[in-house]
Parts: C-alpha cells; structure tokens; sequence
C-alpha cells in the first residue's frame, strides 16, 4: 500500500505511517505530566505530533534521526495541522526508503555550482579571486556547500539549500551592481559565497536536520571566519606575496556583519556599503523563499490565508480559492 505523506493529511485523518524523528522532547504540562513533543518528516513536509503521558521509560528506544511508525489522528489546532499520537515506535532503517524521507531541493545543485564559479571566474581582483579559488578547489568544502542545508527550520531547510540561497544571492549582487556602480562587485560576491560557508560545519543533515556541537557552541559566524582565515593562509601561499589588507578587512566585517544587528546574532552592525547591501540580500532571499513555501505548502487550501506563522509574527495572504 502506498504511503500517505504529510502533505497529503487532513483534519480527522486517522495515522498509521513511518516518519523521520526530526526532533523530541519530553515536557511537562502545569500538572507536570511529562508529555512527548515529537517533530515527525518526509520528504514532503513537517508536522508536530503530540504524545500525552508519556515516561521517560516509554520513550527511551527513540532517537532524533530515527525512523518510526506512530499511530495518532491528525487535528486542526489554532489553524495549523498536528497529530495526536497513541503510538510510537522505533523502525528499522533497512525497511524504509532513505528518499520518502529527504526534503527535496528545489533545482539540483550541479548546474547552480556552475554558475557559481562562472559568477566568481568573472572577478577582477587577483587577490579575492585566489581566495575564491582555494575555496573552490577544497573538494571537502565544495561537497559540504552543495548538500547544506541553509537552515533547520526557516529559510533552506533541507539539504542543497544552501548552494540555493548563495546562488540565488548571487545573481541578485549581480545585477545590484549593475544599478550601483559605486559598490565593489568583487568583494561583494565573495561576501555572499562565504556568509554562510560555516553551516557546513554547524549543521548536520544526515538523515535529520540538527545543529552540531561546535556550532551549537560557536555558531556559523565565528566557524566562517575559521574557514576563510584557513583559505587567506593559502591564497598568500600561492601568490607569494601579502594580500590587499583593507579588502581582506572589509570583507571579514562583512561575515560577521550580515545578520544586520547584534540582536540577530552579528558580533558588528554593517559599516561598508557592502556589508549593508549583503544584509539586505540576505533577507531578501531568505524571507521571500520563506513566505513562498509557507504559502506554496500550506495545508489549508480552502482558506485565502495561512494559519499563524509564530516565527513571521503574522498569516499571509495566499489568494481567495478558486472554486471550478
């Protein structure tokens, strides 16, 4: 019998299906019941499941990156889809298939890799353009950017997100400089490659999507500037000569720049056009792509808007049905 992917449930559905365990945890109510909130997956999408009381002891088999058959029907609360599960048990991983479960990149990321270097191969400056170069001849680096995700939860959220989201940003630096000649192209596209080059490090996507050790503890901005100050180190190298100071400066405030301000987690708020510009792109990339897919994978397609979004702060507008 064919499978019934999270898409593809409603309100009142009863469940019986294998899910990826992206997240668990045991919580307790005000009567402090401990209670199992579970992230179940496919490749399809998320829903939250929810397991009443529950004891540590029940729960003990189950890891995050498990596969496992829960049992529960599916209800519509404050206008968004979760399952209320009776069952959960672990599966083995020999009787599923590892791509029911992978979230699916939206293009593949050999032909974004291409275009990516095309992009970087028109530079003119001698000097980032070898700092660009020994970034893409570490086969280990290249490997990691082209299967990251972006993200766990917002913006990429699955694996080749973030070969997406640098690409995507790439163009859109592009044509920027097209229309704002006084921005340095060169020092901007390198920016956009490498604000986020510490993901590859600080996430973990195999099979679920979770955050690592080092960069639960560092974080993707200090784990980029490790990765590039490694890549300076060898560009110098194979230059045999200094390389240009202030560009080198600049582009490193602009790593630790680009979330904007330090309530988003940037040691610096931007000071460079550059860094202002590669903040705004980010944004721009990630909170369209995030409002398209909450639109695009919203459940409730006879409703003109989605349930509320606690991460956005708001429901979007998706267009009055059309009926015929």
């Amino acid at each position: 019998m064919a499978r019934v992917f999270v898409k593809e449930l409603k309100d009142g559905d009863n469940v019986n299906e294998v899910f990826l365990l992206a997240d668990r945890q045991l919580r307790a109510n005000r009567n402090a019941n401990l209670y199992l909130l579970a992230t179940l997956r496919d490749r399809s999408g998320v829903i939250s499941g929810l397991m009443w009381n529950v004891s540590e002891d029940m729960v003990q088999d189950i890891s995050v990156g498990d596969y496992v058959r829960v049992r529960g029907k599916v209800q519509l609360y404050q206008g968004s889809l979760q399952m209320i599960v009776t069952q959960i048990d672990g599966v083995p991983e020999t009787t599923c298939n590892p791509e029911d479960f992978q979230m699916q990149p939206q293009a593949s990321a050999g032909p974004l890799l291409a275009r990516l270097k095309q992009l970087l191969g028109s530079m003119r400056c001698p000097d980032l353009g070898t700092v660009a170069g020994c970034l893409l001849d570490d086969e280990s680096l290249v490997n990691g950017l082209c299967s990251a995700p972006a993200g766990v939860k917002a913006h990429h959220a699955y694996m080749g997100g973030l070969i997406e989201h640098v690409v995507s940003m790439s163009e859109v630096a592009d044509r920027l400089c097209v229309l704002y000649p006084t921005l340095d192209r060169d020092l901007l596209l390198m920016g956009v490659l490498l604000h986020d080059i510490g993901k590859i490090r600080e996430l973990a996507w195999d099979p679920a999507l979770v955050y690592t050790d080092e960069g639960q503890l560092l974080g993707h901005i200090h784990l980029g500037m490790e990765i590039l100050n490694e890549k300076l180190v060898q560009a110098e190298q194979r230059l045999g000569r200094a390389l240009d100071a202030e560009r080198i400066l600049r582009l490193k405030h602009m790593i630790i720049s680009h979330h904007g301000t330090r309530e988003f987690g940037s040691p610096a708020v931007p000071m460079t056009p550059e860094a202002m510009t590669l903040n705004c792109i980010d944004t721009l990339d990630s909170k369209l792509h995030e409002f398209t897919r909450t639109i695009t994978e919203d459940m409730n397609t006879d409703s003109a808007w989605t349930p509320f979004n606690p991460r956005m702060d708001r429901r979007l507008f998706k267009g009055l049905p059309k009926h015929g």
